[in-house]
């Protein structure tokens, strides 16, 4: 006898125990097993999660506020101490500092080099191993009245005796200069040589009424712009050679300056009006590489178009038009690339500086002899220049396209997870192997975003609007309007539990026929009072139905019994407050057939 034969329906378990963060695109890892390969569970949205506990799905750390009061917050940066700009102040832990009036209609800019603290487009400093050091980078000495112009030594030291004839003098003593009408030649006298030697830089000191002004405005081997002074050969672009008076010796002494040009005897003006600068040039974006200031500049500035890249003396960021003609002179060179800049940073030593199509690379010389190497790639995307920042010696940016990742060759794009959606205005910040990335959609909706170098995972935080990071000791600052963050949680008073979203993308698209979930067993780890909620989507639906609710104070295995009906695909989405990490999901599925 036959007894009729039942259907059994195809019955599997399923466990996930690896979520491997944001993805924002339509297929995604869904975390069901195929055969007996393992697949980790992507996230298609998230909230206030981290990977700091990766292949667990856990909360991140809690923020801390800083408890100070800010009129103004323009910028901060962390060196000794956290330093900060506030209504125009340069504060230092706090305190407020001498460098004040600083500008506050425009972003403001603060590039470290050594122990200083350098302001842009202030084009100020401070001295952060002593406060009391501050001032400008540029200085201009404004003058009218009598000078003096007479021919000397580099030093300023005056020659004793100047003969002007077309035959050499007799009987010459050492010292002696002979400026020859025939051919124009400047020689000394040499003892040492029984002969007349040529004096191939001729050395002109321009003495003024003056007892310290320009002293305290210049020191040797500056670079200038000179104008007024009688002699044409004495203005221009010079270097000051010798720098005297009042100020610095404390003697009775007239100010001077020397300069390169001819002057053959001692020459009176009365009345000139005379102005001496050392300017640095205005830039759009500035970094700090082997102790020098690098900078560069797109557009006109009132008498020419500029596509230039510029660096000052080597340890010296006042001087940017020093040309000694040695290794350590300032530098500047031209770009053939098209469009402006839209950002630089110190890359492995070497100032590297971005467009949105084109990377350039300094290749710095020990002998002076700079040279921009051009490389046509993704670069930085125009306003996003602050998510430039170096993890684990790896360069990451914000380009038009994505989130890039550069070693010195081709950039490698990391925002396949954005999926469609375009960002822009990206700001960011690095602790430890983690990289920070604030900006904003086309909506204006601002996202912070981390990356996790180390598993190379992403996750999405919350919609903070970061403006500016700086990191120092154990906390990772974010500068937010009027108020600065601790994103570690080291510092301040910490958040409230947070509320927490994972989302999953489409599940059991691999299957083409009718499935349902006979149940899920979560098991995670919960602080005290923490909760979790289950949802589920089916079908695409946009209805997310509530399946049960989870309070635990410990390590457990917990199960929420789900009797779903049947759907062609679903979607998960974990509510919760508090600490949670998760440590698996389990599903038991049934298969049925093809038919709706």
């Amino acid at each position: 006898m036959f007894y009729p034969q039942m259907n059994i329906h195809s019955r599997s378990r399923t466990v996930t125990d690896t979520f491997a963060g944001y993805d924002h695109n339509l297929k995604i890892a869904d975390g069901v097993r195929t055969g007996r390969n393992a697949v980790p569970l992507e996230l298609y949205d998230d909230t206030n999660l981290s990977t700091r506990q990766y292949p667990l799905l856990t909360t991140r750390q809690r923020r801390g506020t800083l408890d100070k009061t800010f009129t103004n917050l323009q910028a901060i940066i962390a060196k000794d101490a956290l330093y900060w700009v506030d209504n125009g102040t340069l504060y230092a832990n706090g305190v407020a500092t001498g460098l004040t009036g600083l500008q506050t209609t425009v972003p403001t800019t603060l590039v470290s080099m050594g122990a200083y603290i350098c302001v842009f487009p202030d084009k100020k400093y401070i001295n952060t191993a002593k406060l009391t050091d501050y001032g400008g980078m540029e200085t201009v000495f404004n003058y009218t009245g009598d000078l003096t112009y007479t021919m000397c030594h580099a030093d300023g030291e005056y020659y004793t005796n100047v003969v002007k004839s077309d035959t050499a003098p007799e009987n010459p003593l050492n010292g002696d200069v002979w400026i020859d009408t025939k051919s124009g030649s400047v020689s000394e006298y040499s003892s040492w040589q029984f002969s007349w030697v040529v004096i191939e830089t001729v050395y002109t000191r321009v003495d003024f009424t003056t007892q310290g002004s320009i002293p305290s405005h210049f020191k040797e081997h500056d670079g200038v712009q000179v104008t007024g002074l009688q002699f044409d050969d004495l203005n221009g672009s010079k270097i000051l050679y010798a720098v005297g008076g009042s100020g610095e010796t404390g003697s009775e002494e007239n100010d001077f300056v020397v300069l390169v040009g001819i002057q053959e005897m001692q020459t009176q003006e009365t009345g000139a009006t005379v102005t001496i600068k050392r300017a640095v040039p205005d830039m759009d974006y500035v970094c700090e590489a082997n102790n020098r200031l690098w900078g560069c500049r797109y557009g006109n500035d009132g008498t020419q178009n500029l596509n230039e890249i510029y660096c000052c003396a080597l340890g010296d960021f006042k001087n940017w038009e020093q040309y000694l003609g040695v290794s350590t002179d300032s530098w500047r060179g031209s770009c053939g690339s098209d469009g402006p800049f839209t950002g630089c940073i110190n890359y492995l030593g070497n100032p590297t500086f971005f467009k949105e199509n084109m990377i350039h690379t300094v290749s710095v010389s020990s002998v002076g002899a700079h040279q921009i190497q051009d490389m046509p790639a993704r670069g930085v995307q125009q306003g996003s220049h602050k998510s430039l920042a170096v993890v684990n010696e790896t360069l990451f940016y914000k380009s038009r396209s994505g989130v890039m990742a550069y070693q010195g060759g081709m950039p490698a794009d990391l925002g396949e997870v954005f999926g469609d959606e375009k960002y822009y205005a990206a700001v960011a910040g690095v602790f430890g192997h983690r990289y920070y990335i604030s900006m904003k959609t086309s909506a204006n909706v601002w996202h912070l975003f981390c990356y996790d170098a180390k598993a190379g995972l992403w996750m999405r935080e919350d919609n903070l609007h970061a403006e500016e990071f700086a990191a120092w000791g154990d906390a990772l600052y974010v500068r937010c309007g009027n108020a600065v963050l601790d994103l570690n949680g080291t510092e301040g008073a910490r958040e409230e539990p947070l509320e927490w979203v994972a989302e999953t993308g489409i599940m059991f698209t691999v299957y083409p026929d009718r499935k349902y979930v006979s149940r899920y067993d979560l098991r995670m780890k919960m602080e005290a009072g923490a909760k979790v909620q289950l949802y589920i989507e089916y079908d695409s639906s946009g209805l997310w139905e509530f399946q049960g609710e989870m309070r635990m104070p410990r390590t457990n295995t917990a199960m929420i019994p789900v009797r779903p009906r049947r759907c062609d695909h679903l979607r998960l989405r974990l509510e919760g407050k508090g600490e949670v990490s998760l440590f698996s999901i389990a599903r038991n599925t049934e298969q049925g057939s093809d038919a709706r």
